[in-house]
């Protein structure tokens, strides 16, 4: 075990003053992901989170519900792991500073700071704000509000504890500056250094006594200790600091602790001036990541406008709403949320994408193999190439994002690969090759290649979307063949033995309709609050480009035509575009064409159009036209052969 590569990673210990957003989710889905990448590429992985349960804003709301302080944090701290438990995170240790193992060991660095002089005991006279735990100089203040929250401050006078920030402050300075992985993403550095390092720290009140929600004093029971010094221990009493044969001496120091930018100054200054009193080595990372926010601003619990990550979960899936959070926003910067966005992620990249690339090559596997995986026989080509190429680089082009914390990015990577296998069946046509005897065997080499690319894909989802592996080993055969599933398989082409059954199964991701989504999940919300792409959606006919995008617009090849009995309008058209059956579209475009001069043209056509009968015919989409000024009617075609089914972006 000593030569075995460890990795810890430590989300915030979330404040459980009431339900979380689905902003706080953010930081722990991409500590997930970390934690899982690690251990599904051979680490030994600690992945710690928790709550941080005391203070004076914990106890004024427990008393204004009614309650004691230690049920009212019960309650929300088991909807917190009700949502972790929804959201597949999968955590080493939950730790809670209200549990003994966490307030034995404060007890003792508070002790041994004192005893070591850098806890004195004065008086407190100065500004504080309450909902973030902060004390504040008049200089700090934004227009007299507190700088982080913007709520008012209250002018605390009491006798307190106080930490000699002061005798660590030029030893922090060195230590950033000559270890720049210290702070990230690096835009945080100067901050930290300018505004709070070099104009002078102050010392730290670390004490209270207006209030007993917290750990006593141990000399001084009638002081609590004050969070900060008591939430950030947790990284390490959840270790057993202080204890023989614990997992602190093969974990700590932590390899990436994430955290809002908003608390980046307690974890990156308080934090690591602790540690250096206590002789201790400080984490190699701290990574400040960005807000999600909302297009008004901020998302947050107090104004009203958090968002519940739960619904989102258990309408649309954990594994969509983990794909967006990891996709949507380059890790480190702040993000928006919106309905809007999240249901286009989910149609284009997972739907079209992903799901479509399963269900169309399981669908073909079946029709044309009967579901037995078949053998590459026919030998190499320039799009078998390409696609094996692109397969086998694309770990090491994810791993080195990932150990960039670039998860953003790392999806990106993963997407070549998914778009790129779409390409293979739109160059290659399986539906053509199915027609010719002679080219079965190049049939069954494509089929092989889709579904060994489709492994690739899934090996390499997993700590993104934990559930969405699961069902595609199952549906390309290879649920009990856990070595096919490791992220070693990836070293070689070609795993997956012939003769593997596959079947396809439900649609991965089914496709959304934006509005209705949009409908359905804002009924109770006002009016006056609707988004400004609606509002000019109903002043001007205006439509958004997520809007457009919910059409699915694709080539499709004109197979036959007919005459519709009875109509001297109606043509009856059989087109192809890409999928298993043929489709079927009623046109009204008789007096324009004849049925013999459409076959063979390609065209556009709406493929995801509600299905019709027009004179009692069944009409499945859409044949695109263009009418001209005099009432001429000219269908729209492409300009160049291309495959069918080949969608129009």
């Amino acid at each position: 075990m000593a030569d075995e590569k460890t990795f810890y990673v430590t989300t915030p210990i979330y404040y459980p003053s009431n339900r979380l957003h689905v902003g706080n989710s953010y930081t722990t889905v991409a500590a997930d992901a970390m934690a899982r990448f690690k251990r599904l590429t051979g680490y030994r992985v600690w992945f710690l989170t928790g709550t941080d349960e005391h203070g004076q804003k914990i106890q004024r709301q427990a008393e204004a519900a009614g309650k004691s302080p230690a049920v009212f944090v019960d309650e929300v701290v088991e909807w917190i792991k009700e949502l972790w438990q929804e959201l597949d995170i999968q955590y080493d240790d939950f730790i809670r500073t209200s549990e003994p193992r966490h307030k034995e060991k404060v007890a003792r660095i508070f002790t041994r700071f004192y005893e070591q002089g850098d806890i004195y005991k004065g008086k407190y006279e100065g500004l504080y704000c309450t909902p973030c735990e902060a004390y504040w100089t008049e200089r700090q203040l934004n227009d007299g509000a507190c700088p982080d929250c913007g709520r008012k401050v209250e002018l605390i006078n009491e006798e307190a504890y106080f930490f000699r920030m002061s005798r660590y402050a030029q030893r922090l300075i060195e230590h950033i500056e000559t270890h720049p992985e210290f702070i990230q993403p690096p835009s945080r550095k100067n901050e930290m250094i300018n505004n709070f390092l070099k104009p002078g720290l102050e010392d730290l009140c670390v004490s209270r006594t207006s209030f007993n929600w917290g750990i006593p004093v141990p000399f001084d029971p009638e002081h609590v200790i004050y969070v900060w010094l008591d939430a950030l221990s947790n990284y390490i009493t959840a270790l057993g600091y202080g204890e023989e044969d614990s997992l602190y001496e093969e974990f700590w120091p932590a390899d990436v602790q994430l955290i809002g930018k908003d608390i980046l100054r307690f974890h990156t200054i308080y934090w690591p001036i602790f540690l250096m009193a206590l002789g201790e080595p400080l984490p190699k990372t701290v990574f400040g990541h960005g807000w999600l926010m909302l297009q008004e601003g901020k998302m947050s619990k107090s104004k009203g406008n958090a968002i519940d990550p739960l619904v989102l979960a258990d309408r649309y899936s954990s594994d969509a709403l983990r794909y967006f959070l990891l996709r949507e926003i380059p890790f480190g910067q702040d993000g928006i949320f919106s309905l809007e966005s999240f249901i286009t992620r989910i149609n284009n990249d997972l739907a079209n994408d992903l799901g479509n690339l399963v269900s169309r090559t399981l669908t073909m596997a079946e029709r044309y193999f009967e579901g037995v995986l078949p053998e590459p026989s026919a030998g190499d080509d320039s799009t078998d190439a390409s696609l094996r190429n692109i397969a086998l680089n694309t770990p090491e082009a994810v791993e080195s994002a990932m150990e960039q914390m670039k998860i953003s990015d790392s999806l990106t990577e993963l997407w070549q690969l998914v778009r790129q296998s779409n390409k293979y069946i739109d160059d290659n046509m399986p539906w053509d090759l199915a027609k010719d005897p002679a080219k079965q065997e190049r049939l069954g080499t494509v089929i092989y290649n889709l579904i060994e690319s489709i492994r690739f894909v899934a090996v390499m989802l997993q700590p993104f979307m934990p559930r969405t592996p699961e069902c595609i080993w199952e549906q390309i055969g290879i649920k009990e063949s856990t070595k096919l599933q490791e992220w070693g398989s990836l070293r070689q082409w070609a795993m997956i033995k012939p003769g593997t059954i596959v079947k396809r199964g439900e649609d991965l991701f089914p496709r959304l309709n934006l509005q209705a989504e949009i409908k359905e999940m804002r009924a109770d919300k006002p009016a006056e609050e609707d988004s400004d792409s609606e509002k000019a959606e109903e002043l001007t006919g205006l439509i958004t480009i997520e809007y457009f995008q919910q059409v699915d617009m694709r080539v499709a090849d004109i197979i036959s035509a007919e005459s519709v009995p009875k109509s001297d309008k109606l043509l009856k058209i059989e087109v192809d575009i890409g999928e298993e059956n043929k489709r079927q579209v009623v046109a009204g475009i008789a007096k324009y064409h004849q049925p013999e001069e459409l076959i063979g043209k390609q065209v556009l056509f709406v493929a995801n159009l509600k299905p019709v009968k027009l004179r009692g015919v069944l009409s499945q989409g859409m044949l695109l036209a263009a009418t001209s000024e005099k009432g001429d009617l000219s269908l729209t075609t492409v300009d160049q052969k291309i495959a069918p089914g080949s969608r129009v972006s």
